[in-house]
This record gives C-alpha cells, structure tokens and sequence, in this order.
C-alpha cells in the first residue's frame, strides 16, 4: 500500500490480443466503485518485444514484488512472434520466477442459462480448483535428441517436489476452512486428483503427502479421484464438487473443461497466489488472435478476475459489487455475443461500469 495515498497498489499489463481490450474494462469497473487502489500499467507483450527485444526489463519481477500490491495480467500470445518467448518469460516467468505457486481457479454458474448440462441452477456449480503452479511438466525440464531424424526422442520430464506438493495440498486445506461458498455456506470438503495408478513415481509422492496432510485437518471431508474420471464426473454431475487440488497440466486441462461449465473462457477469472506476497490475476482465456481488435471478446472473465484481485487485496464489498453487477448483466444479456448478448467488449464492460456507477 502507497505510504503517501494509502492506496494499495496495482501494476496492470494487458499484454497481447484481447487482453489490450479486456483488462481496461476491468479497470474501469474497479474504479466505478471507489475502491482504494492506484494503477501503474507496463507495455510489457509483443508490441514492445517487437519493437526492442524486451520481454521483461532488468529487475523486472523483483521491481513487481518490492513496489506494488497486486499484478493485473491480460493475456500473452502473439503470432507474429512465432517462438512465443515473450509470453513464456514473462507470464510463465512471473509464476516461476515470483515463486506464485498456488493458482486458484474458482468455478461459478452465475445463471443458468449460460451451462450446456440439463437440470443445473447456479446452486450446483461453485466450486474451486487449486492447481500447483511452479512444478510438473511446465518447467520444460527434459529436451530433444537427433531432431529432424528418424531416430528422434524427446522428453519432457514432470518434476514434484516434496515441498511444491506440499505447500498446494495444505493450501487447499486451509482455502477450504477460511471460504465459504456463494450462498454463504461453509466449504468441508477437498479432493485429491492425479493419475497415480499410470504414474506412479509423482502419483505416489501426491497419495502419500495428500494422506499426511489430511491428517492435519480432521474436520474436513477428503475424497480422490484419477483425472479421467474425474472429467467424467465434472460433465455427469458437477454437484459434488467442492475444492479440487491437482498438479500443474491436470489443473490446467480441468479448468478449461470447468469454465465450459459456467459460460465458457469468457467467464472465467484466476489467481496466482503465494500467501504474504505480491500475487498475480489473469482472466483463464488467451489472447485470442482471431477476434483481437474487434470489439467482440468477452470483458467479464477479466471483471471477475478484477473483482477475485480486490478480494484478495482485503476490498471485499467492492469485490460483491462487481460480481452482482456482472450477475445482472448476465440475467439482462446485456454480455457479449458468446454468452447470449448482443453487445461488443467495450459495451458489455460499460454496462457493467454504468450499473456501478448509478
């Protein structure tokens, strides 16, 4: 927080494609409501790569974590730049380099409507996905051998250390007592996913840590679920879902098929987080180079993220505000395209803005 504003402070990058359209919607709703915060942004994407050859200055993230309270993080991804080495370094290079080990993707239905299963209200879907965020195959640790060769191999190693499992196994324990769900009502259970029964070596140190750390928690409810079926059971019958935590790919694959749960990409809103630290929020989607520029990508995955930021950040009625005001924008279809309405970015952003504004 500013010692001289006593505001807290935000550095925002919208980064590529529909980020560049979406995160100053986002802002825009923080600001409609008063919240205490002050905004810094940074040029940080395939513009400026492109333009000089940086993709994160000297200092850059250590600069993040020392001045500001909280990073707002659009989307990176830029055909243009083919090798996608600005995205890896600076998006994949926050959450390793700042050490943002729990990435926590809540999953809401915020109206029916907007869900492809039959029979399900808002009340059946709200659960939370807690996925590890600094290990497994993302560390690109292996490499390839005779390429271009018959004889070519490539490897690509999934690392697990005792601490990484540990630390996102006991957060999941502790989110799981310190949140409730929507209609105000505790969380009790956690789930376990791997695929320890094909992967045995990184499943058993999950199955063995997961047990241990349960014990810890005697209060709360643990259950455990392969991958597989558990995207089986998230598309039969998502009510029984509460807390899931996972590994880094596994909770990547499983929160794409979740947001199809609530509306799609569009819809759905994450953080990076390590507890006492500068964390991270992007909206789940990317950049989607197809629609950037053309007024038609959904704002409210980044209104949400905006709203899950300032919640983190301790604004919690602002926070409400911004999710009630997207909810009616829903019921009203007053959104994009994708989810029902007739609306571009900008016009479904400002709705939003306007509802918080009268």
């Amino acid at each position: 927080m500013s010692p001289k504003s006593g505001k807290h402070r935000i550095a925002v990058i919208p980064g590529d494609g529909i980020g560049k359209e979406v995160i100053p919607q986002a802002v825009q709703t923080i600001q409609a409501t008063g919240a205490p915060v002050e905004f810094t942004e940074f040029d940080w994407g395939a513009d400026r790569y492109l333009r000089d050859g940086t993709t994160v200055p000297p200092d850059g993230f250590a600069m993040l974590g020392r001045d500001y309270d909280a990073i707002f993080v659009g989307a990176f991804g830029d055909p243009r730049v083919k090798t996608n080495i600005h995205a890896k370094e600076i998006l994949l290079g926050m959450r390793f380099r700042m050490d943002l080990y729990a990435n926590v993707r809540p999953v809401r239905l915020f109206d029916a409507g907007l869900c492809p299963l039959k029979g399900v209200e808002p009340k059946d879907i709200d659960f939370v996905v807690l996925r590890e965020n600094t290990e497994g195959v993302y560390t690109d640790a292996g490499g390839v051998f005779k390429q271009g060769t018959a004889d070519e191999i490539a490897t690509q190693e999934d690392i697990n250390t005792r601490k990484g499992v540990e630390r996102i196994i006991r957060y999941a324990f502790e989110y799981c007592q310190q949140h409730t769900k929507l209609d105000g009502s505790p969380r009790s259970r956690v789930l376990m996913c791997d695929k320890s029964n094909a992967m045995t070596h990184a499943g058993g140190l999950w199955q063995r840590v997961f047990k241990e750390v349960s014990a810890e928690y005697p209060k709360v409810a643990i259950q455990h679920m392969y991958v597989d079926a558990l995207c089986m059971q998230m598309v039969r019958d998502p009510r029984q879902f509460d807390v899931i935590v996972t590994n880094n790919m596994f909770g990547d694959i499983i929160t794409d098929l979740a947001a199809g749960l609530q509306g799609g990409l569009g819809m759905a809103a994450s953080g990076n987080i390590h507890p006492g630290r500068t964390s991270m929020f992007e909206p789940v989607h990317g950049s989607a180079p197809p629609i950037a520029g053309k007024n038609q990508a959904n704002p409210f995955g980044a209104i949400l993220t905006a709203a899950m930021m300032l919640r983190h950040l301790g604004i919690g009625k602002e926070a409400d505000k911004i999710e009630s005001a997207v909810v009616e924008a829903v019921r009203q279809k007053k959104t994009t395209v994708d989810i029902g309405g007739h609306l571009g970015t900008k016009e479904a952003g400002e709705w939003v803005t306007n509802a918080l504004s009268s």
